[in-house]
């Protein structure tokens, strides 16, 4: 009796698993796309720091319709990119939720200055847009996630864009840059004192840029009502990008009118990506999960 008990629980106990190992999210091997076939417009080179990209990195198709999808910007100062714990971390944490997801390579200082960053920004939009039906994705949810410097270049993208130049012979230039919304982890927004990131402003901008440049970059004076809805969060104790760069967008967007949400916690230092492990700061992720899922974001599995 007793081993009959053990070979019905041991079949129930494989068929648990298989049923979901059926239903759970597994993600497709990531690839990297150029963001131009035939090389980047003002590119100095044709080294690999030359040459913008996109990594795709696309959950298995587990429900009807099209996914929202996430272009991932790291942060590194506009000097490098923290790739892992604010790009491919992040993007595997989105694919849990159904989202596909991309991490952006773009071009950095002090080779490129402005407006080469915001042109590959500009160019992963329109490419994912242009190929949605290829990623499985809908080409009205497509946004932008950038941490720190990359939260400055998202920021940047959510402010400059344009619809498109239809007349275009490239017919991923034909199409919207601005991102639909987008999330901005402990960003640099403000090129100017007494907030700026002095060395994301240098990288960015070189030694001695104007003060139109500077305002032009100061994303928080660039919100209009057309800004794309937003959710942010910093912290306090951030000793690297003063938590007022959060507020001043937040403010900006608030007072245009934009939906947005802000997320402000006493403790944390800068970078830290999704920081899972920590009880507080490492809810930040169900904050925006949660965030889009009321925005319709996200799927029902």
């Amino acid at each position: 009796m007793a081993h009959q008990t053990i070979a019905v629980l041991m079949v129930f106990l494989v068929s648990v698993v298989m049923v979901s190992a059926q239903t759970a999210d597994t993600t497709t091997e990531p690839r990297t796309i150029p963001l131009w076939e035939k090389g980047a417009p003002g590119a100095l080179g044709s080294d690999d720091a030359d040459k913008p990209t996109l990594t795709a990195y696309l959950p298995e198709a587990r429900q009807q319709g099209a996914r929202t999808a996430v272009i991932v910007a790291p942060g590194g100062g506009y000097s490098h990119l923290a790739a892992n714990h604010e790009g491919r971390q992040v993007t595997n944490w989105l694919n849990t939720l159904g989202v596909a997801a991309f991490v952006l390579k773009y071009r950095l200082g002090p080779r490129y200055h402005h407006p080469i960053e915001l042109g590959d920004a500009q160019r992963a939009i329109r490419l994912v847009r242009a190929r949605a039906a290829e990623f499985g994705v809908s080409p009205d949810r497509i946004g932008m996630m950038g941490f720190s410097a990359g939260g400055h270049l998202t920021a940047t993208a959510a402010t400059h864009f344009d619809a498109g130049d239809s007349a275009a012979s490239d017919p991923i230039d034909r199409v919207s840059s601005r991102p639909d919304f987008i999330i901005l982890g402990y960003p640099v927004i403000s090129m100017k004192a007494p907030f700026v990131h002095d060395a994301s402003k240098r990288m960015l901008l070189g030694d001695d840029p104007g003060p139109q440049l500077l305002e032009l970059l100061s994303n928080e004076l660039q919100v209009t009502a057309k800004t794309p809805p937003a959710f942010l969060f910093s912290t306090s104790e951030d000793a690297s990008v003063p938590v007022e760069n959060s507020v001043l967008f937040y403010q900006a967007l608030h007072k245009a009118g934009v939906p947005a949400e802000l997320h402000i916690f006493e403790k944390g230092p800068h970078g830290v990506g999704l920081d899972l492990k920590d009880p507080v700061l490492g809810e930040w992720p169900t904050l925006l999960a949660n965030w889009l899922r009321s925005r319709g974001l996200l799927m029902m599995k």
